[in-house]
């Protein structure tokens, strides 16, 4: 039942009387029940002091104009300054107003019903005024930091780096220790970025992600955690999980097409070698018809070659050509007579006048060398065009001419 204007105005008078005894009641209140705000700084006590003071103000003048619903999240936290939202919770802000209500409640217990429903009233309005203050700080957040990420993104697709990158990693609550590796694919029509994030926190990975044009781009980084054993001692870690089985575990999240997992790389200062690598190979994946999903970008050297890659072409000469050259001239003639011949042990022991127990023996020790087995056909042609790049760039490479 409304109460008449004559009791309302008497009302409000009374409020407004006891509204500083009800603010002091309130912060002693709030120091005897919740912990959490004796242990705040000075002067984030005083601003959520200032917060429930101005709840207790804006009741008095809702019960005056209950019409000014919608602007009681304004009046309550517009006291409060915004670094608050960031150091006090949801749930807290809840106790914070649960506290005040109570406190109110109290006073006011012998007053009339209707000052004790419009009392009930607005504890419900501020704390829908609250969820809609929070969410719509978590929107801001979430918007912001989809904004800095891609930025970050973009910062190691360049290897474009500043002094601020760090701290921009570090807003973004980057869990990622050690190696990182970066993997290229196709954005998909819906992209689902917490299955992403779950999944790789799953492998316990951590991944930024950028989406360019239709490519969708993934930094994956190990987040370990440290393990002692009973003694204190740092224990052996288990078996780590493949950069490749993460890009496996991923590849759902991705479009259509081909997916290239770049080389991994000591830490994400050197992300961009890896991202450029798989830039590269995802530009040329095409090229290699039985191409696995996801594909290494060091697996598609050739293509990356012939696409006139320099990184790929340094490579195959360094990794390749150069080890054999140091190691052994006698290995490197036999890996090439073994492609030209096609990959014939026989025909290669004929030309070399050897056994071909020979030459299967010189070309396991061109895979010990190398990491690479000559007798496979897609490693024969990394290997080949490894030796042509090599020769190329050699001026002092043996020559050799078939009997």
């Amino acid at each position: 039942m409304e109460p008449s204007a004559a009791t309302k105005e008497r009302t409000l008078a009374w409020l407004r009387t006891v509204s500083g005894e009800l603010s002091t009641a309130t912060i002693k209140r709030l120091e005897e029940t919740l912990p959490w705000y004796g242990d705040m700084p000075p002067g984030r006590r005083s601003a959520v002091g200032l917060v429930a003071q101005a709840g207790i103000t804006s009741f008095i003048s809702w019960f005056d104009n209950p019409q000014s619903t919608p602007w009681i999240a304004a009046d309550v936290f517009g006291a409060a300054p915004r670094e608050l939202l960031r150091s006090v919770s949801l749930q807290q802000t809840l106790q914070l107003i649960r506290v005040t209500v109570e406190v109110v409640e109290e006073r006011v217990k012998d007053g009339d019903d209707s000052l004790r429903e419009a009392i009930l009233l607005y504890s419900r309005e501020i704390a829908f005024a609250s969820a809609d203050v929070y969410a719509r700080a978590a929107e801001a957040r979430g918007l912001w930091d989809a904004r800095l990420e891609a930025l970050v993104v973009d910062s190691i697709l360049s290897g474009e780096y500043d002094d601020e990158l760090p701290s921009r990693i570090a807003a973004l609550g980057w869990h990622g220790h050690g190696e990182v590796s970066v993997l290229v694919g196709t954005a998909p029509r819906m992209l689902d970025v917490d299955m992403l994030r779950r999944t790789a926190r799953h492998l316990e990975a951590d991944v930024l992600i950028g989406v360019q044009g239709s490519r969708l781009v993934l930094v994956i980084g190990r987040a370990e955690q440290v393990v002692s054993d009973t003694d204190g001692e740092t224990a052996a870690p288990d078996r780590r999980t493949s950069f490749t089985e993460i890009a496996s575990a991923l590849e759902p999240g991705f479009g259509d097409g081909h997916l290239v997992l770049g080389h991994e790389v000591l830490s994400l200062v050197d992300a961009s070698k890896s991202a450029k690598a798989a830039l590269a190979g995802f530009a040329v994946a095409r090229s290699w018809r039985a191409a696995p999903r996801p594909v290494l970008a060091d697996d598609l050297l050739p293509e990356r070659a012939l696409a006139g890659d320099p990184v790929a072409r340094s490579t195959l000469v360094n990794r390749v050509y150069k080890p054999l050259k140091n190691h052994s001239t006698e290995l490197l003639t036999t890996l090439w007579c073994y492609l030209d011949n096609g990959r014939s042990l026989e025909a290669t022991a004929r030309e070399l006048f050897v056994h071909p127990n020979t030459v299967r023996y010189r070309l396991k020790r061109v895979s010990d060398v190398i990491g690479w087995d000559a007798t496979g056909a897609r490693e024969a042609l990394i290997l080949q065009s490894a030796l042509i790049l090599g020769s190329i760039a050699d001026h002092d490479a043996p020559v050799t001419r078939r009997r």
